[in-house]
């Protein structure tokens, strides 16, 4: 998922559709499949290979935002004879619809991943199968890899297995209808016992120090005056919960590839001190207490994401992610560090195939794994450039987001060139401290800021070299000098001066 995730509604989305379309372009992204891949995929949605095993007697469900059709996971939850749980979670098995080699496959290893924009996605597979034939939407029999993990009695694993087998999700549900019906008491069991596993599953990662970071989304409207507003979205507790079962079983998968000896972790190594140090800078910036003696995880877990500085400070804490990649690993000789930091575990991306593809190649270890069987070689063949390509993707999806978010940043202020704003400088530039970041009280802005009177129309590259540092972690009176949201990608669309 990208890390500020923006999505438009109504009116805001009809005026913005153009400058997105513009910025789709000018960035090279895919604006739909070649023909041949798009005939390939009719083709393999009609005829998949299918699995003997048979599990469509499972009553699964699925939880996703609302409207979604590519749809990566089901699950069924049930208590166990003896106590503990069982949790059975369905991924699409998409290497039942792609054949190796094929046009629709390099075509996927071209695209890397999904990439999100505030009015829609750009899809890693054709909506043939990624909203079709590979998707587990509810009342269709579609091949799946199953996982069944059983949990003790405190939500620790106690036993893992993957297979291919038919699945048929019962339901799809959203997130406000999920919390709804938990909160009300007419969720029937298996969605009941989403939030027992998952209140379990977050005391467990809080043991082993790990953390979950509740980013909210931002939401894009329009206002009465032709303008446009920002506002958060705060995620649903549902949300939490669901992300613990995914985190579950690519944790399992990590530990079933290790196991092994062959496989793709994902990794994060420890966040440098000098980047903890600057973020309780900006902790002091928004004035948010970050006593010395509380830990970073027990701080991000103390706030609330509906509260704007809050929401604001866990965007920032998304920088000590910085450093994550892929690392393929033979003959049980695993990469160092090993484990992803923020999960405090070994841990690898299985769950959503229809949207990124290294998870098809996890699910295919995985399952010969669990059988005892060989790999396969389409499998083997690309595991050495699985990395470079995932770096590549996650590159593209990152350029995407920031040019995203300074288009729609400079739509809000777009006309206010010359007002004066209170915010608060949350970087500083290493090379320039005369170069920096400010985020605004309002409205819910961040952008760039220089400390030597920059005019409308320059980089902020011109202004750098002899001017004053700006204070970090203080408060500061800037000047709009730019809103432009037609401005090239790669320049700033949205630049501040101090005041």
């Amino acid at each position: 998922m990208p890390r500020r995730v923006m999505h438009t509604t109504g009116a805001a989305e009809e005026a913005l559709r153009g400058a997105l379309r513009d910025l789709r372009a000018e960035l090279g992204v895919p604006t739909g499949f070649p023909t041949a891949v798009l005939a390939e995929a009719d083709r393999t949605a009609a005829a998949p290979r299918l699995p003997d095993a048979d599990a469509t007697h499972l009553p699964l469900f699925t939880v996703d935002p609302l409207g979604s059709r590519d749809l990566d996971q089901a699950m069924h939850l049930a208590r166990r004879e003896g106590g503990g749980y069982r949790v059975h979670y369905a991924i699409a098995d998409v290497a039942a619809f792609v054949p190796p080699g094929g046009t629709v496959d390099s075509e996927a290893h071209r695209r890397v991943q999904t990439l999100y924009f505030p009015d829609g996605t750009v899809p890693l597979h054709p909506p043939a199968l990624s909203e079709g034939a590979a998707s587990l939407l509810p009342d269709r029999t579609v091949p799946a890899l199953l996982w069944r993990i059983d949990l003790d009695a405190e939500g620790r694993t106690s036993a893992v297995d993957v297979r291919r087998a038919l699945v048929r999700s019962r339901a799809a549900l959203d997130h406000a209808t999920a919390q709804r019906r938990i909160d009300d008491g007419t969720a029937e069991e298996p969605l009941a016992l989403l939030q027992d596993v998952g209140l379990l599953r977050e005391a467990l990662e809080r043991e082993r120090g790990g953390i979950s970071l509740s980013v909210p989304e931002q939401e894009i409207t329009a206002t009465n005056d032709g303008g446009y507003a920002l506002a958060y979205r705060a995620p649903l507790p549902v949300e939490g919960w669901n992300a613990q079962i995914s985190l579950l079983a690519n944790m399992a998968a990590a530990d079933v590839m290790t196991q092994s000896g062959t496989g793709v972790l994902r990794t994060l190594p420890t966040a440098p001190v000098g980047a903890v140090a600057r973020l309780r800078l900006t902790a002091r910036a928004l004035r948010i207490d970050w006593p010395h003696h509380v830990s970073y995880a027990d701080l991000v877990r103390s706030l609330d994401p509906h509260d704007p500085r809050d929401a604001a400070f866990l965007q920032e804490c998304t920088t000590l992610l910085r450093g994550a990649g892929y690392h393929v690993f033979t003959g049980g000789r695993l990469p160092d560090p090993a484990v992803h930091a923020a999960v405090a575990h070994t841990y690898t991306h299985c769950t959503a195939p229809l949207r990124r593809l290294v998870d098809r190649y996890a699910g295919e270890l995985c399952v010969a794994a669990c059988a005892g069987s060989g790999v396969p070689e389409w499998v083997l063949t690309a595991l050495d450039d699985l990395p470079a390509e995932m770096a590549g993707g996650a590159r593209r999806a990152a350029a995407v987001e920031r040019e995203c978010v300074d288009l729609v940043e400079a739509a809000v202020l777009n006309g206010r060139v010359g007002e004066v704003f209170d915010g608060h400088v949350v970087d500083v530039r290493d090379d320039d401290p005369a170069i920096g970041t400010v985020q605004l009280r309002d409205p819910a802005v961040v952008a760039r800021v220089t400390a030597d009177g920059a005019e409308a129309g320059a980089d902020a590259e011109a202004v750098a070299g002899a001017g004053r540092a700006l204070p970090l972690g203080e408060p500061l009176r800037v000047r709009l000098t730019r809103a432009d949201p037609a401005a090239r990608p790669g320049t700033a669309r949205v630049l501040f001066a101090v005041a």
